[in-house]
């Protein structure tokens, strides 16, 4: 048991660098503009993560499963702890990096290390969203933000009553994304220890079952929720007011843009209703909540004439992106070799 737990405690790690690093992304906005209290924002975040991971939390993580099923305990916990260092370095430096990134750069070192085909299917379909889910999100933030524009123009509301809407909005969309961000990324933290999950189905009183799967994703859930409380002030500031300088209401539009794209490619429910009825889907595919939010305020700022954007800091994001998944997929490899050849664990089968 206590072996388990051990090999279990990166992926709890790798729960609380998202929890540091990606999750409170969700609320980085409207702390940024000083419209919601961090800690009322860490609450509501944490609430909905552990809701959305346990609720939802399986449809995006059979993709990330399809690209490399790690089947031993000890790769698994190798695989989540490269990423989780990965994405600590990268918090450390203010930079909003991709968790997703950093889980498919170290599967792909264990697949590498283990010998095992990766699925480039599945790779092309998870790239795929590091490129698309940016332009989604900048998108949808383009078009919102002229709509509530509108809206606000004719309303004709005061300042004080806008005021008062716009910081219920952030919360209500801040939930909202909480609860996507869980569903869609929880996978990112426990996905890889599905294969050699040591927990049981649990059936209470013959009413509902939880798998062990929803166990997992329980306790990596809640490493996600101390992370936010714990570190993730430096980057909700660097989202919030180090890229682009945001209002209150165009806030609201970037939370509510990224909210949307993370659960287009969460919702098991909305892609099992578009392609019963012949229609294209989105891949349930885990996104980064930090790409989202970036691609929003790049929205926005493109909305208001591409003013004011802070390119500098963009490719300092930038960079981190394309350094998470080759440094994450690098370290996975070497830790490999020492968990196999010094401590003489099995780490594939």
């Amino acid at each position: 048991m206590l072996t388990t737990l051990f090999f279990l405690s990166s992926g709890l790690f790798l729960g609380w660098s998202l929890g540091a690093n990606d999750a409170a992304n969700i609320f980085g906005t409207a702390v940024g503009t000083k419209m919601i209290k961090f800690k009322t924002a860490a609450f509501i975040c944490s609430v909905f993560i552990i809701i959305g991971a346990v609720v939802s939390g399986a449809g995006a993580s059979h993709t990330l499963g399809k690209l490399g099923a790690v089947n031993e305990l000890a790769g698994a916990f190798i695989v989540a702890l490269a990423a989780a260092i990965t994405v600590m370095w990268m918090t450390k430096a203010g930079l909003p990096v991709s968790t997703s990134q950093a889980i498919v750069g170290a599967i792909i070192g264990w697949n590498l290390f283990s010998h095992t085909e990766t699925s480039m299917d599945s790779l092309s379909k998870i790239v795929g969203t590091w490129i698309f889910s940016p332009i989604l999100s900048a998108t949808l933030a383009f078009v919102l933000f002229h709509i509530v524009k509108r809206i606000v123009e004719r309303s004709k509301i005061h300042l004080l009553h806008l005021d008062s809407y716009t910081r219920i909005g952030l919360l209500v969309v801040g939930a909202f994304g909480s609860y996507s961000l869980g569903a869609n990324n929880i996978g990112n933290v426990m996905g890889v220890f599905i294969a050699s999950s040591p927990f049981k189905d649990i059936t209470l009183a013959d009413l509902f079952q939880i798998s062990s799967t929803q166990q997992l994703f329980l306790i990596g859930g809640i490493a996600i929720a101390v992370g936010v409380f714990t570190y993730s002030k430096k980057v909700m500031m660097t989202v919030g007011s180090g890229i682009f300088k945001l209002s209150p209401v165009t806030a609201l539009v970037v939370v509510l843009a990224s909210s949307i794209t993370l659960f287009l490619f969460a919702s098991q429910g909305l892609y099992n209703f578009l392609t019963s009825h012949h229609l294209p889907a989105f891949p349930l595919v885990p996104v980064s909540s930090s790409q989202a939010v970036v691609g929003s305020v790049m929205g926005i700022s493109l909305a208001k004439g591409g003013r004011n954007l802070n390119f500098k800091k963009l490719g300092h994001i930038s960079m981190g992106w394309i350094v998470t998944p080759v440094g994450s997929a690098i370290l996975a490899y070497v830790a490999l070799f020492f968990m196999q050849n010094v401590f003489m664990q099995n780490v594939f089968k």
